[in-house]
């Protein structure tokens, strides 16, 4: 294995700083640096802008990313054994790396970032997907990022790019195709992992797009969706009997079957069906 620095080799830095990966805080660690420098090159050119990590861990995704050219990085770490590690990336590349302690649920990144903000992280598997549903449902847009690279269980990254008809399609997928381009980029197998999860992983890119695919509300539509998907196995004017009194009329008005169930609607239904709805 090669070195992308001249810092310590992972498994090194974990025997040093007693860094056993903790279930309870969704740890699984990359130890091959090439692979994460390899994460890293997926979030593109990194040399002109701010990067948000979470989770960070003994620093394997964080050296990538600087060794890649980040302006800067941030990183917000929970477990503070992982501290010491991370400030001795922080003296390897001075001014270039912020840590802070705490929750990514509870701070708010930006007062630390300067635009244009790329995220890119391995992140925790208990918080993944709650962080990733509210960097897609900020309360403008365009968002505060260009662009999101992250890892998740593979299961999770298929739900995300799923297209309609499929198992996997569901409100993440209308939620991030709506406002973004997606793609998974990379594929992990669970021994590329320490310790190896019972699952693979994949990482995914997320471009913003300059303004959503198609005009709807940005709360009609998540509320039609999150009712829609939740009883999925119904047909839609019982699924969403809730929304609207005459939700099979709106139904038709949007061009959808009343009969049809939500994984057979395309993004561009959904968005005209919250536009029936929101007429009120």
């Amino acid at each position: 294995m090669s070195a992308i620095d001249d810092l310590p080799p992972l498994r090194d830095v974990i025997a040093t700083h007693g860094l056993s990966a903790r279930k309870s805080l969704g740890q699984n660690f990359l130890l091959d640096l090439n692979l994460t420098a390899k994460i890293a090159r997926q979030a593109g050119d990194l040399s002109g802008s701010d990067v948000l990590e979470i989770g960070p861990g003994p620093g394997g995704l964080t050296r990538g990313l600087l060794c890649e050219g980040a302006r800067k990085v941030l990183a917000i770490e929970k477990d503070a054994r992982c501290l010491p590690a991370l400030a001795e990336i922080a003296d390897r590349y001075p001014g270039q790396l912020q840590v802070i302690e705490g929750d990514a649920l509870d701070i708010d990144p930006l007062e630390h970032l300067t635009p244009p903000i790329r995220v890119a992280a391995n992140l925790p598997y208990n918080v993944g997907t709650e962080l990733l549903v509210r960097w897609l449902t900020p309360p403008t847009w365009p968002p505060f990022w260009q662009s999101l690279t992250l890892m998740f269980q593979r299961e999770v990254a298929e739900r995300i790019v799923a297209q309609p008809g499929s198992k996997a399609y569901g409100r993440l997928a209308v939620l991030a195709q709506w406002r973004s381009d997606v793609r998974i980029v990379l594929s992990l197998p669970p021994e590329a992992f320490t310790p190896p999860p019972k699952v693979s992983s994949a990482v995914v890119h997320l471009t913003a797009l300059p303004a959503p695919r198609f005009d709807a509300d940005a709360a009609v539509l998540s509320r039609v969706v999150a009712a829609a998907f939740n009883q999925r196995r119904k047909m839609l004017r019982a699924a969403l009997k809730g929304t609207a009194p005459d939700i099979e009329d709106r139904l038709l008005a949007a061009g959808i079957k009343p009969t049809d169930r939500a994984e057979q609607v395309p993004l561009e239904g959904f968005c005209a069906l919250a536009r029936e709805v929101a007429k009120g």
